[in-house]
């Protein structure tokens, strides 16, 4: 005899509006209800029973729709990857001009121009002469090298395999009957037909014919791999050498032989030069009286060979190579005054004082005669822009380069070979006289630590590595609450000093192009604390974006920003753990992502072909779907030019990739 609740606790009552046609209802059961039923809502485990059934069915509905969402997220995404190469490499390898945002109908017709198709903006296509037969006199038609040329070493090295399979020709067919909504979903089947294409059967895809198909192939990729012929166009200017050009009294020491270089310099197609204006030369002597004389004839001379000049507003001494042998020290009454002030000048953790520019501690402290650093700078930027208004009305002068720190870079002068440094030395900090401590002092009162007003004492020392120290180290204090703490300020007084000095500059050189220097600090760049960087004054550990905040006060200033290069290429096993490529990568993103122009420069004075096409490749980058480039590139020559002949030859050929006129493959 069954049990009347075991039927109520594992039964439901069917909805009498949907009845199920399998059921076989019998009238004699006891539970069944006779005449008209009224549904009853499950209790008990009938009814957990049933809203765990419903919400399993729903959630698993929803699942379901969850995952099918997300795999054709991958599909939309993995379309898009595949359309963003091909259009990267039809831009960059094949010189298609396509606009940034290309869809199919614009590389349909590209492909169709080049194959000597016409097509009209309404979409008609057509061919005005008969298509070329597919036979050995149309080999004439491709550029055909010897294997001895420089196009089998290098362009072959530059074509990897993957790049090898891209540009076989595609075998894909196309239906007419598809419609032109189909056209996306060619780009996938292109993309999964790639492996299959080598595995046919066909004669056309027989070994013999595969190896002379690719090595064509090969050729012409390598031979747009290496090409910078119809790039875009970087306007090149060159350094003139210092030496003997303008002496400590601003004279122009020989007209004669700045001809002779200008000369020199005209015969390579170059856009301009620049020239620093040096403020130790310019207000050497007494407060506010400029002497501008000898700069005066040197841009009337510039002016008639009818080159374009910047202008490099050079706040700093200098006593290197680029000068000659010159020193060029800072003005005589600044250091007149630093004999009983020495508080004005960078000073590192031993109380040495480096007198190579002013403390940025006294940017805005009264302590030269009378006026605070921003307002000598401005002074003398002043001066500059109306002694040669009528210059820069002529458009003679297009860009003013604005001096920040030391070597005329946005840095602290950490790497002081006057104080011994040697690369690859983690350098030292540069914020220990008196107005930068009482600057610590405020932030760290302000912060509520006020024992933490002061600088860390296991930084090491300048040639130090930063395993060897305590801050530094792997782990190290730079990561600690003290060390955050001390490397924002850090940075953050260099950020306030390129404001300062570029809210006056922008009034100076109103309408015109500021330029900004950045340095390329890539030694320890593949650590974790990015020594090098951070007593530098750029905050970018592993952990931390150290240019991303400079770059958003340089971008309120519409400044463009002046990239070192050093063009070298450092092996894996270097023992400094440099990374050059890496550091010019972030640093020219940051910069393109937040839509600041970039130039660049070469740190080193010559160069072999190598280093001189690594520095296009940074100029011009191949893989850049948005097509980003220098705004220009200032070349620092070596001293005199014309006795490195075999350096002038490079420069010639360097120039002309930056214009674009020559392949690289050209000998």
């Amino acid at each position: 005899m069954s049990n009347p609740h075991h039927h109520i606790s594992n039964t439901q009552d069917p909805d009498p509006q949907f009845p199920n046609p399998n059921d076989d209802p019998n009238p004699n059961h006891p539970l069944q209800p006779q005449s008209n039923p009224q549904p009853r809502r499950p209790r008990g485990f009938a009814a957990t029973s049933a809203a765990a059934a419903a919400t399993g069915t729903i959630n698993k509905s929803r699942k379901e729709r969850e995952k099918e969402k997300e795999r054709t997220k991958l599909r939309e995404r993995h379309r898009r990857a595949i359309t963003s190469r091909m259009l990267a490499g039809l831009r960059q390898y094949g010189n298609f001009p396509l606009p940034v945002r290309a869809d199919m109908n614009d590389v349909l017709a590209a492909l169709a121009r080049q194959a000597g198709w016409t097509v009209e903006p309404d979409g008609t296509t057509f061919r005005q002469t008969p298509a070329p037969v597919n036979n050995a006199s149309n080999m004439g038609t491709y550029q055909v090298m010897s294997v001895e040329s420089p196009v089998s070493g290098s362009s072959f090295r530059n074509c990897s395999t993957r790049a090898s399979v891209d540009c076989q020709p595609s075998v894909t067919r196309i239906n007419e009957s598809l419609s032109p909504a189909s056209f996306d979903s060619i780009v996938v089947t292109e993309s999964d037909t790639k492996v299959d294409k080598f595995t046919s059967t066909s004669p056309m895809n027989s070994t013999g014919c595969l190896e002379a198909g690719q090595l064509m192939q090969e050729l012409h990729c390598g031979e747009h791999g290496g090409s910078f012929s119809e790039t875009q166009y970087i306007p090149v200017f060159v350094m003139l050498s210092q030496s003997g050009v303008i002496n400590n009294f601003c004279q122009l020491m020989d007209p004669d032989g700045v001809k002779q270089e200008l000369q020199q310099l005209k015969s390579l197609k170059i856009d301009g030069v620049v020239v620093n204006c040096w403020w130790g030369i310019v207000e050497s002597w007494v407060p506010q009286k400029y002497e501008w004389s000898g700069y005066r004839e040197l841009f009337k001379i510039i002016r008639d060979f009818y080159m374009k000049l910047q202008v490099v507003m050079a706040f700093h001494e200098n006593g290197g190579s680029d000068t000659g042998g010159m020193f060029i020290s800072l003005p005589q009454w600044v250091l007149e005054i630093g004999k009983d002030n020495q508080d004005i000048f960078f000073t590192d953790h031993q109380g040495r004082r480096n007198t190579e520019c002013l403390s940025w501690g006294i940017d805005k402290e009264r302590v030269l005669r009378g006026r605070t650093a921003i307002e000598v700078y401005f002074d003398l930027m002043r001066s500059f822009r109306t002694e040669f208004d009528d210059l820069f009305a002529d458009g003679l002068i297009s860009a003013v380069e604005i001096g920040l720190g030391a070597s005329g870079e946005l840095k602290y002068p950490s790497f002081s070979e006057r104080m011994g440094w040697r690369y690859p030395g983690i350098g030292e900090f540069q914020c220990y006289d008196k107005y930068s401590l009482q600057n610590l002092r405020k932030a760290a009162t302000s912060r509520g630590h006020s024992f933490w007003a002061k600088g860390p004492d296991n930084a090491g020392f300048y040639n130090a590595k930063p395993h060897e120290t305590g801050f530094f180290c792997e782990r190290g204090d730079y990561d600690s609450y003290y060390g955050r703490f001390f490397l924002h300020w850090y940075r953050q007084v260099l950020i306030d000093h390129a404001d300062n000095v570029l809210t006056l500059a922008s009034l100076a050189f109103e309408g015109i192009q500021i330029v900004v220097k950045i340095p390329s600090i890539y030694w320890w760049y593949r650590t974790s604390s990015h020594a090098a960087e951070l007593t530098a004054g750029y905050y970018n550990p592993t952990n931390q974006d150290g240019y991303s905040p400079v770059f958003e006060v340089l971008k309120k200033h519409s400044v463009t920003i002046k990239f070192v290069s050093s063009g070298l290429q450092v092996p894996e096993t270097d023992d400094a753990l440099a990374d050059p490529e890496g550091l010019s990568w972030q640093i020219m993103n940051s910069a393109w992502d937040k839509e600041i122009n970039v130039a660049g420069q070469n740190a080193f004075p010559c160069y072999d072909r190598e280093g001189f096409m690594r520095l296009v490749e940074t100029a011009k980058p191949r893989n850049d779907p948005d097509r980003h480039r220098f705004s220009f590139f200032a070349f620092q020559q070596p001293s005199p030019l014309v006795q490195s002949a075999i350096c002038f030859s490079e420069l010639d050929y360097f120039i002309k990739c930056m214009h674009g006129e020559i392949n690289n493959v050209e000998s």
